[in-house]
């Protein structure tokens, strides 16, 4: 019945605290709707009309009696709030332990093996904003050489240098050797090559980044659709999350607007399977600086995208738009990631009736769902909405 979907993850988008935000220090978050409530309300006609005020209440974007999709909200089973581990139960793995974080940096132990194993030395250890340790480290980087090593509230064991000190492809080992020793206690989701250029006072992060990411435990729907030819497009940092696998093919970008690019661009070129994309503006710019007016922007931005893409959907096409996690950029206690519910829409241009899917118990409804669409005959954690689906066609 349907031979493609498109599937967008509206990156650190959440609409509304999770029941155990709380034990996260997420109390209030609701990214979208407070980045509604703190700019003066939203303008996002194309979400609005698939049903997203149908969602949550979020200022400017009302409810409609006749939502033109389906709607309703997701609920993170894993523990966590990180960007692997939301994509991970996107695709189909709900985990039973997040991901280690370190608040106060890495053990001495574990930063001298990394050292040895990739010979060099490192400053830092503490978390940090990219941007901010680079301004602090990277004189101080350039006269040693000592590389500069930082962590978040995520799962990550970030790696900064300038690349006139360490070049690119040296920093690619390196990140693969601490990769390489951070599993079992200290398995991070994600070991990131973060390269910069300049001169003290006016550093610049580079499109060079690299992430090394911890491997999938078991199959995620992309496997599955990989393994019997069917086209599985990744776009963006999609690939970087499910550390290369499942992918047929693989498109590089730089920002949410070279992502949209590169979607309409595949729409126009490939008829079946899955594109599957994600939009890291929200998160990789704004969510974590508390940067609540450009994040209201970008969703304004990214909303006449997501027209422009369902103006040329084709009659056995799915659209879906979800998120990962929040990050909410009015919490001005908190840069971190929140723990929330995040949106689901679905649509095809031949629905007769929206319909509310309520909500959904895990983030893996949608890996169920994709093996009812592709006819995978895999059983994933969860429940499809593929049936609500098809009875929103008649």
């Amino acid at each position: 019945m349907f031979r493609r979907v498109i599937l967008i993850i509206l990156d650190a988008c959440g609409v509304g605290e999770l029941p155990d935000a709380a034990e996260y220090g997420d109390t209030g978050a609701a990214t979208i709707p407070n980045v509604a409530r703190e700019s003066g309300g939203l303008v996002l006609p194309n979400m609005e009309r698939l049903g997203l005020g149908n969602i949550v209440p979020i200022e400017g974007v009302g409810p409609v009696k006749y939502p033109a999709g389906l709607f309703g909200k997701m609920t993170e089973k894993s523990p966590g709030k990180d960007s692997t581990s939301g994509h991970w139960e996107i695709g189909g793995i709900i985990l039973k332990r997040a991901f280690p974080t370190y608040p106060n940096g890495f053990p001495p132990e574990l930063v001298n093996e990394f050292e040895t194993a990739a010979g060099v030395k490192t400053i830092g250890n503490y978390p940090a904003s990219g941007t901010e340790i680079i301004k602090e480290l990277g004189e101080k980087h350039i006269k040693g050489g000592e590389i500069i090593l930082y962590t978040s509230a995520d799962s990550v064991f970030q790696l900064a240098a300038h690349e006139d000190i360490i070049p690119i492809d040296r920093l690619y080992k390196i990140c693969q050797t601490a990769r390489d020793i951070l599993q079992g206690e200290h398995a991070v989701g994600r070991v990131i090559a973060r390269p910069f250029v300049g001169q003290p006072g006016n550093f610049t992060r580079t499109a060079n980044r690299k992430d090394f990411s911890l491997k999938p435990p078991s199959d995620t729907f992309l496997d599955i659709m990989n393994s019997r030819g069917i086209p599985t497009v990744g776009v963006g940092k999609i690939n970087d999350l499910y550390a290369g696998r499942g992918l047929s093919e693989i498109l590089k970008t730089t920002d949410n607007r070279d992502v949209a690019a590169k979607v309409i661009d595949s729409m126009n070129r490939i008829d079946y399977g899955l594109i599957f994309a994600n939009l890291v503006d929200f998160d990789m710019l704004w969510g974590h600086r508390n940067d609540t007016e450009n994040f209201a922007k970008s969703l304004e931005e990214a909303d006449r995208d997501l027209g422009r893409m369902i103006d040329i959907l084709k009659d056995d096409d799915v659209f879906i738009i979800t998120a990962d996690h929040g990050c909410d950029p009015t919490l001005k206690y908190s840069t971190d990631h929140t723990r929330e519910y995040v949106p689901l829409l679905v649509y095809n241009k031949s629905m007769k009736r929206g319909n509310n899917l309520g909500v959904r118990e895990t983030f893996s409804d949608i890996a169920c769902t994709m093996a009812g669409i592709f006819d995978l005959g895999y059983a994933f954690p969860g429940k499809s909405f593929y049936k609500s689906l098809v009875s929103a066609m008649n």
